[in-house]
């Protein structure tokens, strides 16, 4: 999608809902059947509406599927790093589906623009805050994901993977994958009205966030360096019921 400009991609969305459904539905009717067995908990902390950021742990490629697939209530727009727009067949489903791309090795304005436009139409969106996958466990994140919550006032929804997700060894034995998404307390950053929050803010609100995810996710392995939850705080998050 990055040949379109922020505009026109969010003009886009009511296009891209209709195939995201049908997509969906061949992901949970096929991919979840045969592929992989996916699981959720939490599902009750959801936003039904609304600008979200669902904010996901990185450990394997099933990861967006399994987070896009367990959410049946709304749609979700996932972006994804540019190198995957040059996959064979996938970079076709990709497009079609309508995610948005993000050049990692440099501060990506048009993605962060795309995110910010994007929840500001009401939009869900897929977020991973480390940036890459992390197999062994949460890092430390960029601050991108506050930047955007802020600016957009968005509600963020913690989404830990978790699981059996060695899927080509598996697959090898023609067993399934396992994948299994918690959902934490969706929260909000208290910004204090600030139009411009300095940066060493944004990583302590990163900080917490990341805190939020490592409470909501069930093997304690993969919290990584936030599995000490002793050092868990809240100064600048708010609560939000569902």
């Amino acid at each position: 999608m990055s040949a379109l400009s922020v505009e026109a991609f969010v003009a886009q969305q009511e296009k891209y809902a209709w195939r995201r459904k049908i997509l969906n539905v061949v992901l949970r009717q096929v991919g979840f059947r045969f592929l992989a067995k996916v699981e959720a908990s939490g599902l009750d902390n959801v936003p039904l509406s609304g600008p979200t950021i669902l904010m996901m742990n990185h450990i394997s490629l099933l990861d967006p599927f399994a987070c896009v697939g367990v959410i049946t209530k709304r749609l979700v727009v996932p972006m994804s790093k540019i190198e995957n727009m040059r996959l064979p067949v996938f970079s076709t489903l990709f497009r079609w589906y309508g995610i948005y791309t993000v050049n990692r090795g440099e501060v990506d304005r048009k993605a962060l623009m795309n995110s910010v436009e994007l929840l500001k139409s009401g939009q869900m969106i897929l977020l991973a805050p480390e940036g890459t996958r992390h197999p062994e466990g949460l890092s430390r994140p960029k601050d991108g994901l506050a930047w955007v919550a802020t600016k957009a006032d968005a509600t963020i929804l913690p989404a830990a993977v978790s699981g059996k997700v060695d899927f080509k060894a598996r697959w090898k034995r023609l067993k399934r994958a396992q994948v299994h998404v918690s959902f934490g307390r969706p929260f909000k950053f208290k910004a204090d009205g600030q139009k411009r929050v300095p940066r060493d803010i944004l990583q302590k609100m990163m900080d917490e966030a990341m805190y939020q995810l490592a409470l909501a996710q069930p093997d304690s392995r993969l919290r990584g360096v936030y599995s000490d939850l002793s050092q868990v705080t809240t100064e600048y998050l708010e609560f939000v019921e569902t």
